[in-house]
């Protein structure tokens, strides 16, 4: 389970920190939402609808898995397939090349760049396997097109540039494959910046000076950097130097619940006045305190060792481990967080920051989703939801998708200005 507050400095928080992302599928996950509106499903349908944090790309790379069929999250733990997105109006996104961290070794990131580029493949064939059902985006102005077609908009984007460290011409290749986001670190220090749950504390006290020039060359290029996982002092500084807005594709409002992984308010406000975008994500340790169960945390720990990492797995190991799962949840059930925890979250920043401000990274396949929101088919309940609370369809489009498109746009017209 994830550490709750403001995690204690120790090598055990953080080894429990890193398993509780994975998603944990449940009963309580298995609850079918309670319908929506006509009203609201038709304006939903409407709307151009983009998560910008899709974690799906773990899904992709394992032998057997197919995109193309529904899947659950009860029997193998995913939330996005396209059945489901056609069914909760989900556009498309931006799909993750995320990459753990490892040691701080050439050998270490050169395997972790092996990993990132088997990703970003296997990303960029969901359009050339499935032409008729997902497009390839690589400018904000592709993203409508695309869906006015029928097809699923897939943006690239990268979670902890970990991998390129070091390796300038390798960010210019993942340029040129489609990446168009890049968040420079993820759980722990490395070489390029600050994390905000290492247990060791600061390194760099924000970037390092590799991570500045990485962040550079990302303006140049066009790329929108992403700041969640990133510590206060290296948020502070890319608000400081980063030639663009920045974004935060799947953080919260720490003001509702003090985690470093989420952002203070006075922060918030900072990030509006400089044009960038919060996303709000709906990973339940980072919406609300749930209670610590250490059987359950050991029983996970136990059967993740047995069966070993989910990409490696054969389709037949992943059947089995998602059994054993299910009789584990039923022994050690998880605690959740529900849909108005994550509801409360995107209403706090959207009334500190402004609807031009705020948007969805619900981190789905990353360990997010809620009681009520399980899967992407339930995304319409968010739309009824801030519909009630008063907001227009002007604001819904902002939320859903034309405040991160603006931020990519920005990008763009920035790196066309140098050349």
């Amino acid at each position: 389970m994830i550490p709750h507050g403001r995690p204690p400095r120790s090598a055990t928080t953080f080894a429990t920190l890193i398993a509780g992302t994975l998603l944990i599928a449940s009963p309580a996950l298995a609850q079918t939402p309670p319908s929506t509106s006509e009203a609201a499903r038709t304006l939903h349908e409407r709307l151009l609808v983009l998560d910008t944090h899709l974690d799906t790309p773990a899904n992709l790379v394992k032998p057997g898995w197919s995109i193309l069929d529904r899947h659950s999250a009860v029997e193998d733990g995913s939330q996005v397939d396209y059945p489901r997105m056609v069914e909760g109006g989900l556009d498309g996104g931006w799909w993750a090349v995320y990459s753990a961290q490892g040691p701080l070794t050439p050998e270490a990131t050169a395997a972790s760049l092996a990993v990132a580029q088997a990703r970003i493949a296997a990303i960029r064939a969901l359009a050339t396997d499935h032409p008729d059902k997902f497009g390839l985006a690589q400018r904000a102005a592709d993203a409508a097109p695309i869906a006015a077609s029928g097809r699923r908009v897939v943006f690239i984007s990268m979670e902890n540039a970990y991998p390129l460290t070091g390796r300038p011409d390798q960010v210019q290749a993942f340029y040129d494959q489609g990446l168009r986001m890049i968040s420079l670190v993820h759980f722990a220090n490395n070489e390029l910046a600050d994390s905000a749950t290492d247990p060791a504390g600061p390194r760099w006290h924000g970037l390092s000076p590799a991570g500045r020039r990485m962040a550079a060359q990302a303006n140049r290029l066009g790329m929108v950097i992403d700041a969640s996982h990133a510590s206060d002092d290296v948020f502070d500084q890319l608000i400081a130097y980063s030639a663009t807005p920045i974004i935060l594709s799947h953080s919260g409002p720490r003001d509702v619940y003090d985690h470093p992984r989420n952002i203070d308010d006075a922060r918030l406000r900072r990030l509006a006045a400089s044009g960038g975008v919060i996303q709000i994500n709906a990973l339940g340790a980072y919406l609300k305190a749930l209670p610590e169960t250490p059987e359950r945390t050991a029983a996970l720990a136990a059967l993740r060792q047995e069966f070993g990492p989910a990409p490696a797995r054969t389709p037949e190991q992943n059947a089995a481990y998602q059994t054993r799962l299910r009789a584990l949840n039923q022994q050690h059930p998880p605690a959740q967080a529900d849909f108005e925890d994550f509801i409360a979250h995107l209403l706090h920043a959207l009334a500190v920051a402004g609807p031009r401000h705020v948007g969805i990274g619900a981190d789905w396949d990353g360990g997010g989703g809620v009681s009520g929101m399980n899967d992407v088919s339930a995304l319409p309940r968010v739309t009824e939801r801030l519909l009630a609370e008063g907001y227009s369809e002007d604001d819904l489009a902002a939320i859903w998708s034309s405040n991160a498109l603006r931020l990519l746009k920005q990008a763009e017209d920035y790196a066309a200005s140098l050349k």
